[in-house]
């Protein structure tokens, strides 16, 4: 029973009939059920909570026989091949039983790009401003007439989209959990934006076993194709010798000009090659020295797909600002309500501090994933004259923060949160929702915690 998935070349691609079994029946579960249902393979379900009625829809729709409420083990045993979704850890018992039954276990990006067809990848990875990068590439392609998706964590799940709505691109936001679940994804670009201390306690509290998992991105690149890396960030730059990889870097600096890639001195970005690109960082639409780094990354991307450069200036200067990152939601009695509810680890918030030029109220806590704080205590003492900590147990941040600010105060809610911040700020100050930690103490995800701070702020 051969099947196939559309491409955005229009043939059809055929492959051998298989017995699929997904893991996890989310956005990228959902997505991989779908695509492998088209492709002609038998597919089942399996998630050990329950499905979200949304998805219960889907699946009936297309279908595909599913559980939830557990897993079967022996049924799903019976699998010529797992996709994995990437929140379910790889020391799971099921994970780890699939493994030892000798099962190949993959990752919906995996399963995409074995079915994309001549479609080209533009995969985004690192610790922070993987989501913003990975809009903006979006926005300058769509801006150079690219037919391209913009996919992966950041919303669609690139399973979905090769199955439902092929594109010529797809520009897919990639974290480690996916690519510990590769074999043979190849990404034509490979961005990757920067590496700190983020998911340790998936990666047994190590470091390298992190790092690794960053730099499986290039592991099957060709000649071809390019690495687009930050070379001011002193991990990646550390690691790069440990890597071998075939395909062309293209890194960028705000320390010295560069023959290839880009760098930005004095205040103005050079996209490197034979006709350079040349603007000013004032005329970019995202602020932050941070933005200016994605900034580059984004534009070395758009070169490689040779937009033209006077759609890739316009582009970066009218591009929007990402939902929950740096997003300016109220301004009450001259104080700004600023939610950075994305920012889930402690560089993420140390960025988001660095941007401020008004006194902060600052809205930290959630579920600590092994945070060293002690990277913001300077910016914190510099710029910052209150602290709410929002989370079910915040004492590791008031051990952290005691003596940094004058002002500490706990919050069970965002609700609770807004109210203490705002009783802190005074006019012309800012109230910052910029966590440094997961969400999932006290609301769904972190556009859940967004979507509360935001309708809190304006409901003052």
């Amino acid at each position: 029973m051969p099947g196939g998935t559309p491409s955005a070349d229009g043939r059809l691609h055929l492959y051998p009939y298989m017995k699929t079994m997904v893991l996890g029946a989310g956005e990228s579960g959902t997505g991989a059920a779908i695509l492998s249902r088209r492709a002609g393979s038998e597919v089942f379900v399996s998630d050990a909570g329950r499905i979200a009625d949304r998805y219960l829809r889907e699946l009936t729709e297309h279908d595909i026989p599913f559980e939830h409420g557990g897993h079967q083990l022996a049924r799903l045993l019976e699998a010529d091949e797992v996709v994995k979704s990437p929140g379910i850890p790889q020391h799971h018992p099921i994970v780890r039983s699939l493994r030892s039954a000798g099962i190949p276990v993959i990752s919906d990006v995996e399963l995409a790009y074995r079915h994309k067809g001549g479609s080209r990848i533009i995969g985004i990875t690192g610790s922070n401003g993987k989501s913003t990068t990975s809009a903006l590439i979006h926005h300058i392609c769509r801006h150079g007439g690219i037919d391209s998706a913009l996919v992966g964590n950041i919303g669609v799940s690139i399973a979905r989209q090769v199955a439902l709505n092929p594109k010529k691109v797809y520009v897919t936001e990639i974290s480690s959990f996916q690519l510990d679940d590769i074999r043979d994804f190849r990404p034509d670009i490979a961005v990757l934006t920067n590496i700190t201390e983020d998911h340790l306690d998936r990666y047994d509290h190590d470091l390298d076993n992190y790092i690794r998992a960053k730099f499986a991105i290039v592991r099957n690149q060709s000649p071809n194709d390019f690495f687009i890396y930050c070379a001011d960030d002193p991990v990646t730059t550390r690691s790069l010798p440990s890597f071998q990889f075939l395909s062309n870097p293209l890194p960028y600096t705000m320390k010295r000009e560069l023959p290839r890639g880009a760098y930005i001195i004095s205040d103005r970005m050079t996209i490197g090659g034979q006709e350079p690109l040349t603007m000013g960082v004032q005329d970019f639409s995202l602020r932050g020295k941070h933005n200016q780094y994605n900034t580059m990354a984004a534009c070395l991307a758009a070169s490689v797909m040779e937009i033209r450069k006077e759609r890739i200036r316009e582009a970066v200067t009218h591009f929007e600002s990402l939902e929950h990152r740096m997003e300016k939601v109220a301004t009450v009695r001259g104080v700004v309500f600023i939610n950075d509810s994305k920012a889930t680890n402690v560089n993420s918030t140390w960025y988001a501090l660095e941007s401020m030029t008004t006194p902060v109220v600052l809205i930290l806590g959630g579920v600590d994933k092994g945070n060293d704080y002690s990277l913001i205590i300077e910016l914190v003492r510099e710029k910052v004259k209150a602290i709410v900590c929002m989370g079910t147990d915040n004492t590791k941040l008031h051990d952290a923060f005691r003596d940094a600010v004058p002002y500490m105060a706990d919050a069970g809610s965002a609700e609770e949160a807004v109210s203490m911040a705002f009783r802190f700020a005074a006019k012309g100050d800012t109230v910052l929702l910029s966590p440094a930690c997961a969400s999932f103490d006290l609301f769904r995800n972190y556009e859940d915690r967004g979507h509360r701070f935001r309708k809190a702020a304006r409901d003052l």
